[in-house]
């Protein structure tokens, strides 16, 4: 069986950023893939986000990203950005085989087998950039398999539209939630629900996204599971959202206790019926099938570490070297995915040559 130097599973701007900086540093990566497309998790967003919507897309290494954010036009984020990747993995001559659903990654000697189904192949160094769409979050509550309505998730949002005339519970106190509330309220009842009590700022500081990266950064290398920025960036409304703020849709709620077969009760008695209940609640990082190298700690989570060759940013897996997380805690955002990449390709680049001179000094 053929030995690959790296193998990178998962084609977003994770994956993309390590390939390319593989490839320009001499190794040429085999890149796996489980979308039907190129385009990673943009290729599954909802209709209604169009690039005006988009907060912001970073350069993938050496090619300008489509641009986003408000006057860049009402082209759909699921069309525009697969595009901008399709176009990068065939200028760049990355060789990315799909659909391929990764199952399992083991430790065999010195060598990794990545197996997919039937399928597998061996490889000496590998990064893995699966990050979280396939892994949306449902917390239980009680009733919830009562409920009488629907229930959707931001994984399969239908757009402002299908919910039209009817009373819509948002849960959830991230960006996605706010963006809902923004499409929803204007043409449907809503009421919105936190865990926490949001905070609201005027604009976004770059000071805020780096110590929100630093928090973050700061709990894999101890070994916790990643949590959500939004926390110490803070929520903020952009023009389209006004009218549902003029509406009220951003007066929140504390969170529920029960879910009933009409509607939701909260620990003091209230009561509100409601006909659906989307979810807003995020997602996890999707690396079950990194289970069998053990790199889980006793906190729950990957502890990452900085290895000589990346620099500042942590992406070795602590328990196995051979093995890099991008897009994945510190480094999950288009600018972060970047960053982690060269840090990874760095990395593996030298380890791989220092197994080179091992087995040339053995």
């Amino acid at each position: 069986m053929h030995v690959w130097d790296a193998i990178v599973i998962g084609a977003g701007q994770a994956g993309l950023s390590a390939a390319h900086h593989l490839k320009v540093r001499g190794v040429d990566p085999l890149v796996l893939d489980a979308n039907a497309g190129p385009g990673g998790a943009w290729q599954h967003r909802w209709d209604s986000l169009t690039m005006a919507d988009v907060h912001g897309v970073a350069d993938l290494p050496d090619a300008v990203a489509p641009t986003s954010g408000p006057g860049s036009g009402e082209g759909r984020a699921k069309e525009v950005i697969p595009a901008y990747f399709a176009d990068y993995e065939a200028a760049y001559g990355l060789e990315v085989v799909r659909p391929v659903r990764v199952d399992r990654v083991e430790s065999v000697g010195e060598l990794l087998r990545v197996t997919a189904g039937e399928r597998s192949w061996m490889t000496r160094s590998l990064v893995n950039a699966t990050g979280t769409w396939d892994r949306p979050f449902l917390p239980h509550y009680p009733g919830v398999e009562t409920f009488r309505g629907e229930q959707w998730h931001t994984v399969d949002y239908p757009g402002p539209e299908h919910f039209a005339g009817r009373r819509v519970l948002v849960v959830g106190g991230g960006a996605s939630a706010v963006q809902f509330l923004g499409e929803i309220a204007p043409v449907a009842d809503t009421l919105w629900v936190t865990r926490k009590e949001p905070v609201w700022r005027d604009r976004f500081a770059g000071e805020d996204g780096y110590r929100a990266v630093q928090l973050v950064e700061e709990r894999v290398l101890a070994g916790l599971p990643p949590q959500s920025v939004v926390s110490v960036t803070g929520l903020f409304l952009r023009p389209q959202e006004q009218r549902a703020a003029e509406l009220g849709a951003y007066d929140r709620l504390p969170m529920f206790a029960s879910i009933e077969p009409s509607g939701v009760r909260w620990a003091d008695g209230r009561f509100e019926s409601v006909d659906v209940i989307l979810w807003a609640t995020g997602f996890r990082p999707a690396v079950s099938h990194l289970a069998p190298l053990h790199l889980r700690g006793p906190q729950g989570g990957i502890e990452l570490a900085r290895t000589p060759g990346s620099g500042q940013t942590p992406t070795a897996a602590a328990r196995d070297p051979r093995v890099h997380l991008v897009g994945y805690g510190p480094s999950a955002s288009t600018i972060g995915a970047n960053r982690a990449g060269r840090a990874a390709a760095r990395a593996l680049v030298d380890l791989l040559r220092e197994g080179e001179k091992e087995s040339a000094v053995s």
